[in-house]
């Protein structure tokens, strides 16, 4: 494990190097993931990393986790609460559907938490622009293959250094890295919505994302979905396409 720590310490500090930037950022959720990258840019860049917790009608334990991660690693911090920012903007745009008779109810609750994952994204790049640094994302191998992200939300960065790793080698990670024990243990969320679960919305476990990546055996019903998943986010890894030239 001190290898592979080792190993993407030393290629964010080449990524700071080739990009010609001063350090590294990364949006701290309360989460697994982002501890462990805010662990990371905080080794690779000890002067120059910042975690910015970003609240935005969020629960008030992941903000408690948040700032024990940050505390734990020793990394700078700022906080910029967007629920006000959230709220007035959507109001905005959802009086304006109702105007147009146009709004889709059943896409309300998607579209607002797609919202608050990319007004996160450009509070990051504003921070990072401020600062001459780049933005490091979270994604893991399991969330990277699914695409469980936001399409220029948590998806919009400008590194991805755990995308290789599963979750499980993530959580492994964690545990060296002295990341605290309940954030560690928690049920992963991404905290759109009251009783999320990121398990219960893909209908899958990431043990069995886990191994299906391994190349290994799972139930048939998790292996479709899994691929189902996999065919239906293809559009979130690609560069957005073009007509033939």
């Amino acid at each position: 494990m001190e290898q592979e720590v080792n190993k993407i310490v030393s290629w964010l500090q080449d990524q700071v190097e080739q990009a010609n930037v001063d350090g590294l950022l990364v949006g701290v959720s309360g989460g697994i993931d982002s501890a462990v990258v805010a662990n990371l840019i905080k080794k690779a860049c000890p002067d120059h990393s910042l975690g910015v917790i970003m609240p935005c009608k969020s629960q008030s334990s992941d903000q408690e986790h948040a700032q024990k991660v940050i505390e734990a690693c020793g990394i700078d911090s700022l906080t910029v609460d967007l629920t006000e920012t959230h709220q007035t903007m959507f109001q905005t745009i959802q009086e304006q559907l109702k105007q147009q008779n146009s709004i889709n109810e059943e896409q309300t609750k998607l579209a607002d938490a797609n919202l608050r994952a990319r007004l996160r994204m450009s509070t990051l790049y504003t921070i990072a622009t401020n600062h001459k640094y780049l933005v490091v994302g979270t994604d893991n191998a399991a969330e990277w293959f699914t695409g469980y992200f936001t399409k220029f939300g948590d998806g919009g960065v400008d590194l991805v250094p755990l995308v290789h790793m599963t979750k499980g080698e993530v959580r492994e990670m964690a545990e060296y890295l002295g990341v605290p024990d309940e954030v560690i243990h928690k049920q992963p969320s991404a905290g759109l919505w009251e009783g999320q679960t990121d398990e219960n919305e893909m209908g899958t476990s990431y043990a069995m994302i886990d191994r299906y990546l391994k190349g290994e055996e799972i139930p048939t019903e998790d292996k479709e979905i899994i691929e189902a998943l996999h065919k239906r986010s293809a559009h979130k890894r690609q560069l957005p396409p073009s007509p033939p030239q």
